[in-house]
């Protein structure tokens, strides 16, 4: 099928693009870039499969993603930004450093700032986690339908990688996954397998 010979490649080179996330400048382009090839590669295979549920878990898992982002940063802004804008007033004025910026205050306001800092990355957590569900089910079912059991594998890593982001090492873990997802659509068969007979 054309679908799944189309989604081979562009699910893998969509792949390679999120891969150089970390490059400098365009890394985030790229990896959006990236994120839109692989979700065309799904929406092909869902087609080529008849399982419209592939796409639209995929669909959700972006959605999350997106939206968790956005309540991310809105959050962070709305619990720190007056702090953040009263550091840097007290800071910077004409005259150099203000005088009047005491120990005290200075320690509630960085306090503040680092409190909204954790409720911005708790809430992109939650959403990341819950997207990385939504991920592996699209993954797996893809997994179940062409017998391609590397994307049962990377959907695992993402969530895993997904809930081990807060100590860190679930970026390593997410970058792991990201390769492993380059490898299952490189080797995405180009026919779906063939019905088993039932034997009666």
């Amino acid at each position: 099928m054309d679908g799944l010979r189309d989604a081979k490649y562009l699910g893998g080179v969509g792949s390679i693009l999120m891969l150089l996330l970390p490059a400098p400048e365009v890394g985030f382009i790229l990896y959006i870039a990236g994120l839109v090839l692989v979700a065309i590669a799904v929406k092909k295979i869902a087609d080529a499969v008849g399982d419209s549920s592939i796409f639209n878990n995929m669909l959700i898992s972006i959605i999350l993603l997106i939206v968790g982002g956005a309540i991310g940063v809105a959050v962070g802004l709305a619990l720190g930004l007056a702090s953040f804008a009263q550091i840097f007033s007290r800071i910077f004025t004409g005259d150099g450093l203000s005088t009047e910026f005491t120990g005290p205050e200075t320690l509630q306001l960085f306090l503040d700032i680092a409190i909204a800092i954790f409720a911005a990355i708790a809430v992109v957590w939650v959403f990341s986690i819950v997207s990385s569900i939504f991920l592996r089910r699209s993954y797996g079912s893809i997994s179940r339908r062409l017998g391609a059991g590397l994307f049962a594998t990377t959907g695992l890593l993402y969530l895993i990688g997904a809930v081990l982001a807060i100590v860190l090492i679930g970026f390593v873990i997410l970058f792991v996954a990201v390769i492993v997802q380059i490898v299952a659509f490189f080797t995405l068969p180009e026919q779906p397998p063939a019905p088993q007979s039932q034997t009666i």
